[in-house]
């Protein structure tokens, strides 16, 4: 049993150990990101660990992705990474450390033999245990098997007599108590002499020091089977705190198989999102703060966070494969949009000028002569935008001069009154009289012509908008006509008439 308060240990030393054998997945940037924030929280160490000792299907393409994918969300790490393949020998130190102690026997079972008890307690109606025959076996019984080349494997030998109840705190989840007799004699050691995950894990564990295993619910019905392995090796247990798994709207697991590519780091990264809003996003999947905060700063967030307020039931990840709109959980998109609109200035435009750079829109002038315009422009246009990548396409007009004209936007604002190819271009020609082209100067134009025309001045405001940036919506237009420029704006007035129609 593990009785330590979560501050009893020190230092706090915790992991994530990802396997690499495919993508890094949301549900495991959450562990990673659950661990980073306990371990800034103590002032501790956040190991990463590569499980990779299923060699089939690790692939060092998936080591790469995940590496970069806790790179870009800033989740650093202070040791590592480590591989699990490189402890291979010292996982089979201890599976025949505890063989030579008792604590551990060969089962000489074939698959032949484990299908007929399967099949008996099928026939019982009861779960499947291994019935321990092999546990029986006496020395002389068990080098004859092995001298006859039988094959075999290490099986865990549970006490049950002297330790009918194991039993721990979960930070979590708090007390769990597992009956020892509903504990088969479980396999650490296969026949090929590989060593299985549950002990490979609890070897590694106490290899690396760890003082908290943070880890997601899933890995709760293992936890009273390595607290036997670590009491067998003479290892205190750490503390455990499991987290709840995250599930789609219909109550499934989250996976790529069926969900696609949206439950992958990389996904987000590649939509626009920012590091930390979805961090942000992530932490309350299972977590949440004392005083019912959500958006939170780095350090508010290492400040807040504790163990004791992870949620105990299933978070819900509320996305229906096939929303054009929703391509992802709303409320990720409403937090990214957050970020967009609030974050300082300066933290914004290092994503903004990449984003740019990607697309080719990019100049050097940004942060020389046209600094000040080009902050200005992305101050003025972000309150609309949910991800980055807006920038570089709704936002492309104010970078270039060839950006795409919205087919609605066109029909509905630019094709509502043909005089609209008559009043552009006059507009234009008394915009180009203004010696200051600033908002109020440039609404009194709008707002006189109209006056002048004898037509509402929402046709010429509308109209000018989509003009000038291809859209119906966006920031207030007389400060982006003043924003983007006298020669800008009157070009592009005048150009717009040949886009003006007869409506079918």
């Amino acid at each position: 049993m593990n009785e330590e308060s979560e501050t009893d240990l020190h230092p706090v030393r915790v992991r994530f150990a990802p396997s690499p054998t495919g993508y890094l997945h949301l549900g495991g940037a959450r562990t990673a990101l659950y661990n980073w924030l306990w371990a800034k929280k103590c002032g501790g160490v956040f190991i990463l660990r590569v499980e990779d000792t299923d060699l089939e299907r690790s692939t060092q393409d998936s080591v790469e992705e995940i590496l970069e994918g806790l790179r870009w969300l800033g989740l650093d790490w202070d040791e590592g990474p480590n591989f699990q393949t490189q402890n291979l020998d010292k996982h089979k130190e201890a599976a025949f450390k505890l063989l030579r102690e008792g604590q551990a026997y060969r089962c000489f079972c074939s698959k032949e033999n484990l299908d007929t008890q399967r099949k008996e307690a099928e026939a019982k109606k009861t779960a499947f245990m291994y019935d321990g025959r092999c546990r029986k076996l006496t020395q002389e019984e068990v080098q004859h098997n092995l001298d006859q080349g039988m094959s075999s494997v290490v099986r865990f030998k549970v006490t049950r007599d002297e330790c009918p109840l194991i039993a721990f705190e979960d930070s979590a989840y708090g007390r769990i108590e597992k009956r020892a007799r509903d504990i088969e004699d479980f396999v650490i050691l296969r026949s090929d002499q590989t060593p299985l995950y549950i002990l490979s894990n609890a070897v590694d564990d106490s290899l690396d020091r760890i003082s908290h295993v943070i880890r997601g619910a899933d890995g709760l019905a293992n936890t009273p089977k390595q607290i036997l392995i670590y009491n067998a090796l003479g290892i205190k247990p750490p503390i455990f705190a499991h987290m709840p798994l995250t599930l789609d709207n219909k109550k499934a697991k989250l996976s790529k198989r069926v969900h696609g590519e949206v439950v992958t780091i990389s996904y987000y990264r590649r939509r626009g999102f920012l590091p930390w809003a979805l961090c942000n996003f992530l932490a309350l999947l299972g977590w949440s703060s004392q005083d019912g905060k959500e958006f939170f700063s780095r350090e508010e967030l290492i400040e807040a966070f504790d163990l004791s307020r992870i949620n105990r039931h299933n978070s819900i990840f509320n996305y229906v494969p096939g929303d054009s709109k929703n391509w992802t959980d709303p409320k990720a998109i409403h937090f990214n949009a957050t970020y967009v609109r609030t974050m300082p200035l300066d933290e914004l435009v290092p994503y903004v000028k990449s984003e740019l750079e990607s697309n080719g829109l990019w100049s050097q002038v940004y942060e020389t002569s046209q600094k000040e315009w080009f902050l200005a422009v992305i101050d003025l246009i972000r309150s609309r935008y949910h991800v980055v990548t807006d920038f570089s396409s709704k936002g492309r007009f104010c970078f270039s001069n060839n950006y795409e004209f919205d087919p609605k936007a066109v029909k509905k604002n630019l094709c509502q009154d043909l005089k609209l190819a008559e009043y552009l271009p006059e507009l234009a020609q008394e915009l180009t009289m203004l010696p200051n082209f600033d908002i109020e100067k440039i609404e009194d134009v709008f707002r006189s012509f109209a006056e002048k025309k004898q037509v509402k001045a929402g046709l010429l405001i509308n109209a000018a908008r989509t003009a000038v940036s291809g859209s119906s919506v966006g920031p207030g237009l007389f400060e982006l006509l003043a924003i983007l420029g006298k020669d800008r704006v009157v070009q592009r007035l005048n150009d717009s008439v040949g886009l003006i129609t007869v409506n079918d």
